[in-house]
């Protein structure tokens, strides 16, 4: 089951990535994952730019905030958004939430 985790007020959340798509959207859940479909090929770290640069548009943050912490070489990866303790990123935070919750 896909999961948001908020660790010292960052999130964390599991995504699939199906590179070479025809087009970058979510495509609902992919066992514990969020299934995102990108355009770029899995190649010299393409998709993974790529990731960031949808994530960013996607959730409305900076391409700064957002960390691929775990599975770079992978189709399954772990995603942190960075996010700090002032009031806009904490409104950022609840909407960040429920737009990803929207996927459940």
């Amino acid at each position: 089951m896909f999961a948001i985790e908020e660790k010292q007020g960052d999130l964390y959340f599991r995504i699939f990535v199906q590179p070479k798509s025809s087009k970058n959207t979510v495509a609902g859940i992919h066992g514990d994952a969020l299934k995102v479909k990108i355009t770029a090929p899995p190649v010299d770290g393409a998709a993974n730019a790529m990731c960031i640069k949808f994530f960013s548009k996607f959730l409305g943050v900076s391409k700064s905030s957002i960390e691929i912490v775990s599975g770079q070489t992978g189709r399954n990866k772990r995603v942190r958004i960075i996010l700090d303790d002032t009031a806009v990123d904490k409104e950022k935070r609840g909407k960040i939430k429920s737009l990803l919750n929207e996927y459940i």
